[in-house]
């Protein structure tokens, strides 16, 4: 519910107006504890963005206003790296089988081993990251990534949900308040086949440079994004940050 509130915030959203928690509720059961509504977007859309190591950009576009001594970006450079752009502290990848086994079990979710290896990478706690974009193909993915990441503990992601979901109905809600997924991620904003986690990682630049209008998190510093593969099958997980000279 909380990404169909938040997706109609984007002017790219598959979702242009919000759902009740009944409109889900009442859609057409696909799987014995799945809606209709409950299932990622389907929908056509594409995304892209350029990694760099940055002496490589001071070399051939000029300083950015950070770095600049003047403290004036190179006029070659482009809004995004004009302002610093968003530099990787960290990242992790963890695989787990390739189709479920008969029975599901913890060795089939590989988050939690891809979210460790990139808090280890970067030296930070799941206290220290401001915003979270998360892989939510399925209320269970959602639920499994929360506790991965650490902001739920193991086995309480479902309570998590219901707490935010309280959260979000107060009057004057503001985006701070969960800042999660606040495109509206794969069940609000659209999943398009293997590009939606890209959309996790535009939404964490625009977090953090402060360009995302109404769905502003307050300052965000640091943003973790996931994005899966297969059937739990492969994990990816990466710790951005505002850039510091």
């Amino acid at each position: 519910m909380r990404e169909c509130d938040t997706a109609p915030l984007h002017a790219s959203s598959g979702d242009q107006a919000p759902l009740s928690l009944d409109e889900v509720l009442a859609s057409r059961p696909v799987a014995p504890a799945t809606n209709l509504l409950e299932c990622a977007r389907r929908a056509d859309g594409g995304a892209a963005f350029i990694v760099a190591d940055s002496n490589f950009i001071d070399a051939t576009l000029g300083h950015d206003a950070l770095s600049s001594p003047s403290g004036v970006a190179s006029p070659q450079l482009g809004p995004f790296a004009a302002r610093g752009g968003v530099v990787v502290l960290g990242g992790g990848e963890a695989s787990g089988p390739l189709y479920p086994p008969p029975r599901i079990s913890d060795e089939v979710f590989s988050c939690e081993h891809a979210a460790g290896s990139a808090y280890s990478e970067a030296q930070l706690l799941p206290s220290d990251i401001d915003w979270f974009g998360l892989y939510d193909c399925f209320p269970i993915c959602y639920v499994r990534a929360l506790e991965a990441v650490g902001l739920a503990r193991k086995g309480e992601g479902g309570r998590w949900v219901e707490r935010a979901h309280a959260a979000t109905q107060a009057e004057g809600y503001e985006p701070s308040v969960l800042p999660v997924n606040t495109h509206g991620g794969l069940l609000g904003f659209g999943a398009p086949w293997e590009v939606p986690a890209m959309y996790n990682v535009i939404e964490a630049c625009d977090q953090l440079l402060g360009t995302a209008g109404q769905r502003q998190v307050g300052d965000v510093r640091r943003a973790l994004v996931y994005g899966n593969g297969g059937i739990f099958s492969h994990s990816a997980v990466a710790i951005l940050a505002q850039p510091v000279d």
